[in-house]
This record gives C-alpha cells, sequence and structure tokens, in this order.
C-alpha cells in the first residue's frame, strides 16, 4: 500500500504561503476546485473525490488511514480512479452506507520532488496547507519526517501552526 508523511497546518498569511510554495516548486501551480464527500468507515477515512481541473471532471474513490496527531505522521492509502462516473458511484455509496458530509474546497497544489504541498482554501473552515512526501520503497519514515521538517521551514510553518485533525473532522465540529 502506497505511505506518504503528511502534516496539515493553519495558515494566516495566504498570499505569503502562495509566494514561497511557488519559489520551492519543481513545476507550475495548479489549481483544482474539489469536493470530498465522506462516508462511515470503521477503519481509516473513504471518500469520494471529484474534482476539476482546467474544466475537465475526474473522480477517485480513496480510503486512507492516519492517526490524529499534530505534526509528521505516517499515513497509508489506495486509490481508484473512476473518470467521470463519480457521481453514479456516490449515489451507490450514499444508498449503502450514508453520507458523513461534504468538504469543498479550491486547492494549490505545487510539487517539490516526490512531495505534494498542497494550499487549501476550505468552504466554511479558512485557509491550510498539507504536505505530503511521497515515500519511496527504500525511504524510511525518519527520511520522510525530515523532508516535511525542512519544507515546513522553507514555507514558513511553525509548530504552532499544526492541526492534528481532518477538514471533515473540523466541519462536524464547527
Amino acid at each position: 500500500m502506497p505511505r506518504n508523511i503528511e502534516i496539515k497546518a493553519r495558515v494566516h498569511d495566504l498570499v505569503d504561503l502562495l509566494r514561497r510554495a511557488k519559489q520551492v516548486s519543481d513545476k507550475a501551480e495548479e489549481i483544482l476546485k474539489q469536493v470530498d464527500v465522506f462516508f462511515p468507515s470503521k477503519n481509516g477515512r473513504l471518500k469520494l473525490r471529484d474534482e476539476e481541473v482546467d474544466g475537465k471532471r475526474e473522480a477517485c474513490l480513496i480510503f486512507y488511514d492516519r492517526p490524529d496527531t499534530k505534526g509528521p505522521k505516517l499515513s497509508t492509502y489506495s486509490k481508484c480512479p473512476l473518470g467521470s462516473s463519480g457521481q453514479q458511484l456516490r449515489g451507490v455509496l450514499a444508498a449503502a452506507l450514508g453520507e458523513r458530509l461534504a468538504v469543498h474546497k479550491t486547492r494549490h497544489l505545487f510539487m517539490v520532488a516526490n512531495t505534494r504541498i498542497h494550499v487549501d482554501e476550505v468552504d466554511g473552515l479558512g485557509n491550510f496547507m498539507e504536505l505530503e512526501v511521497g515515500l519511496l520503497d527504500e525511504q524510511t519514515i525518519e527520511d520522510g519526517n525530515k523532508i516535511a521538517k525542512d519544507l515546513m521551514a522553507k514555507l514558513n510553518i511553525s509548530e504552532t501552526d499544526l492541526l492534528d485533525v481532518a477538514y471533515a473532522d473540523m466541519l462536524e465540529k464547527s
């Protein structure tokens, strides 16, 4: 199962963070409109992502499992690309499991080697940043933690800004 090291942080200065992310990025920024619909799951989290990129819609079913702790943490995940049939699957999953909630966001995506920098504007919550350090088979968790901490410094992300919950959990509490 693929794995990565993740962090999530609250963003206080969106303009500064976007500028810093562009400076460290290996390729041009992508802007994605995403809706993540979460479904009840006894293990980890199950979501159906509907994403618009350059006017084209794509869907993907994603299962992931990670601890709710601050700072860099190991996440394992599985993805199933669905093309344009996401709404059909949403109906099937909603009928079988019920929907937990939907998270609507605009995501600014930047890449630094095998690390994804997400700068998210989340409806109803505000601005956040996520790092997903994709681990190669030969890389250790410690390697991923080092990459995450290095990027946190370059992006001016403080330990005090780190969060330990998913957007869905935050929306449920608000």
